[in-house]
């Protein structure tokens, strides 16, 4: 019956690859509420909110739960007109004091306020960036592009394709830094490049858990590898005994999760984040998370999820970030914030979901585009990829 449903959704796969590389994408963008009722309290939202978390601290009554998730504004948008190579940015990551944006021109690097690309004529393996990492160890720059992976280190990038290092294939969707190692996932199968060897181990239908060699993200953490593998579910790589096993959705039903909480909600899975010993899993069809024991759904109908349709998930400790063609959600496993721009104007609206109550903020400016991409997160700054530019929000305090 699976097999049946994926011949159904046969034509999903070359969807999704326009999308990635040639469609509109979309946003959404949201602020926080004040968390005093009390219409005569002329403080700020953040006094109000700096109060709750002193209290909090103060009083061991007041659960850590109940604070609220971190709320972000003064939203500076950037496209082809004021820096970026192109407006169709497909990742962002944060490096020290400098922004590295994949996108359809080529990488984009922003420092001292300045933007400066870097092309094909440069020495990258392709201009369409997909995915960027960083290694903690060596300080060298991952870029996973649609024409290979390109290491960018001390100035100089070196190139690795099928035909000159034994990667599994060339369209890199994503790419992660653990320890020596790295780890692509790849539109034919999954690799592991051992960067003390040079040598490279791939991971495809044949010899893993995958129904075929489609993998659209990967992740690490727990002494285990985490592998989306497109109508596969996930894919568990244990590190230390190189054994498999897959997480699918035990319903077989491969249009609607017929069984709520009973595993992944969907097998077409599109991204995995891991942090603070929660798997979050992105698919086209809505959200998961996984705590070894016990898996949790979440959909656009139920929570405040702004789509099912998420393209990717970034877990920043306790919270998780989805990126989806409907707008930035982002949530604790119970309350939610989801950022939207409105169509006709550089303005938007935030929504705090929590529980039955929703909050709905006006923001001006607010986010780029309701497509997003990419995001990434550090301190108090988030960045954002979107079909039209990269978007910069401050923590507001």
């Amino acid at each position: 019956m699976k097999n049946k449903g994926l011949a159904n959704y046969s034509k999903i796969v070359a969807i999704a690859v326009v999308i990635l590389v040639a469609a509109s994408f979309g946003f959404k963008i949201i602020e926080k509420e004040s968390f005093n009722s009390n219409p005569t309290n002329k403080k700020s939202t953040a006094e109000k909110r700096d109060v709750l978390i002193e209290r909090s601290s103060q009083n061991n009554d007041i659960k850590s739960k109940k604070n609220p998730l971190p709320i972000y504004g003064n939203w500076k948008n950037f496209t082809s007109k004021n820096g970026l190579p192109g407006d169709k940015a497909y990742c962002v990551r944060i490096d020290g004091d400098r922004i590295l944006v994949g996108t359809h021109e080529g990488l984009a690097v922003y420092e001292n306020e300045k933007w400066k690309t870097y092309t094909t004529k440069d020495g990258l393996a392709h201009n369409g960036v997909l995915a960027i990492d960083v290694s903690e160890q060596t300080g060298d720059v991952w870029l996973g592009t649609m024409g290979g992976l390109t290491r960018w280190s001390t100035g100089k990038f070196e190139n690795f394709t099928q035909m000159n290092s034994g990667m599994p294939n060339d369209l890199i969707y994503s790419v992660i830094c653990d320890g020596k190692d790295v780890w692509v996932a790849t539109g034919g199968g999954a690799g592991q490049f051992d960067t003390h060897t040079k040598r490279w181990e791939i991971f495809t239908e044949q010899n893993a858990p995958m129904h075929e060699p489609w993998t659209y993200g990967v992740c690490a953490g727990d002494g285990k590898v985490f592998i989306a593998a497109w109508g596969g579910g996930v894919v568990e790589y244990t590190k230390k005994t190189k054994k498999f096993r897959d997480y699918i959705d035990p319903d077989g039903n491969m249009e609607i999760d017929l069984f709520p909480d009973d595993g992944v909600v969907h097998d077409i899975t599109t991204g995995v984040s891991w942090s603070d010993d929660y798997l979050w899993v992105a698919t086209y069809f809505g959200l998961s998370r996984y705590d070894g024991v016990h898996w949790k759904g979440y959909f656009d109908h139920d929570s405040g999820l702004a789509s099912n349709f998420i393209n990717f998930v970034k877990a920043d400790g306790a919270v998780a970030f989805m990126c989806t063609d409907q707008g930035l959600s982002y949530t604790d496993g119970e309350n939610w914030v989801t950022y939207t721009k409105n169509k006709t104007n550089k303005n938007g609206k935030a929504i705090i979901t929590e529980g039955d109550k929703k909050t709905e903020l006006a923001m001006t400016p607010s986010i780029s585009h309701n497509f997003v991409i990419g995001v990434d997160i550090k301190d108090d700054v988030i960045w954002l990829a979107t079909s039209k530019g990269v978007s910069r929000g401050e923590l507001v305090k």
